[in-house]
């Protein structure tokens, strides 16, 4: 596997969206970020995106680097574009819609109340529509001044 990793981290050194990391779990250093992310077994493939909160999630697909590559590209490299709504969903869509004609001042209060929920316990799904909330209210409020 290690030679597969290594490629996509080449593969994505210049990405602005995505970094390809290790991290050594028996290694002093290493130890405290394995623990902080519950992780136990090795070699274990950790994501993180904004949907899935602190700990991240545990990759389950193939280790070769085909598999690699297309995960990051279909779930790592994507964002919802607030503007062109180009990657978005259904459901952002219909946020985007709905959170554009409120204003400035609208969508920093709901970033604050978002904000609030983020560590509140909730299901995944849940979690994963709050995280594309926030993110889509986040991209509504770059270059406002008027919050």
């Amino acid at each position: 596997m290690k030679p597969a990793w290594d490629k996509l981290g080449e593969a994505y050194k210049d990405s602005s969206s995505v970094v390809v990391a290790d991290v050594d779990c028996t290694s002093d250093e290493g130890q405290a970020v394995c623990t902080d992310n519950d992780v136990s077994g090795y070699p274990t493939i950790k994501y993180f995106t904004a949907e899935t909160g602190k700990k991240g999630e545990d990759y389950q697909g193939g280790r070769d680097f085909d598999d690699l590559d297309k995960f990051v590209k279909e779930t790592l490299s994507k964002k919802c574009d607030v503007k062109t709504k180009e990657n978005c969903d259904e459901k952002e869509t219909a946020y985007i819609d709905k959170m554009t004609p409120q204003g400035a001042s609208k969508w920093s209060a709901e970033l604050t109340r978002l904000d609030g929920m983020k560590d509140s316990d909730m299901k995944d799904d849940k979690r994963k529509y709050l995280m594309q909330r926030i993110a889509i209210l986040k991209g509504l409020t770059e270059g406002k001044t008027d919050l």
